[in-house]
């Protein structure tokens, strides 16, 4: 299987991911721990089947010292001890978010009180927009089939910065 396309080199797809990338800055700011955005993208990417982006989180989070063991799990969060009850809850939002066409009620209610108790609303409006944006960023990596191995942390620390 090989990339379709560099959306990138085109002038709409280089202004789009620019915007796309600031977007990013105001999340990776905010007080929402990096871990927990990065165990969610990693599920998140996981469910989606983006190749890219699952090789990217995974290797950002083993990059800033997680455990193989906690990189390992994110997949079987729920099957495994190794998460706070705060990542536990994120994990929730992050897979019903991402399951809304396979569930009727999106994120469900008992879900949502179970994230409230763990982060206030900086974080939750942080946490939700992460959601969002790694669905975003797995359909187009999706669409355009970027394969997953290439990527190596801090690639992006100069576009970021």
């Amino acid at each position: 299987m090989e990339s379709r396309f560099n959306l990138f080199d085109t002038e709409v797809g280089a202004k789009f991911a620019k915007r796309f990338g600031n977007a990013s800055l105001a999340l990776i700011q905010s007080t929402l721990p990096k871990a927990t955005q990065d165990l969610v993208m990693l599920r998140v990417s996981q469910i989606n089947g983006c190749g890219y982006c699952t090789d990217a989180h995974s290797k950002d989070l083993a990059h800033a010292g997680e455990s193989a063991t906690r990189i390992n799990l994110v997949a079987a969060w729920r099957e495994s001890t190794v998460f706070t009850d705060a990542e536990r809850a994120a994990l929730a939002v992050a897979e019903e978010g991402t399951r809304v066409a396979d569930a009727a009620h999106g994120v469900s209610d008992e879900t949502w009180a179970q994230v409230r108790e763990h982060y206030d609303d900086e974080q939750l409006a942080a946490l939700v927009a992460v959601v969002a944006q790694i669905n975003a960023a797995n359909r187009l990596g999706v669409i355009l089939r970027q394969q997953g191995g290439a990527y190596e942390p801090g690639m992006f620390e100069a576009v970021a910065g």
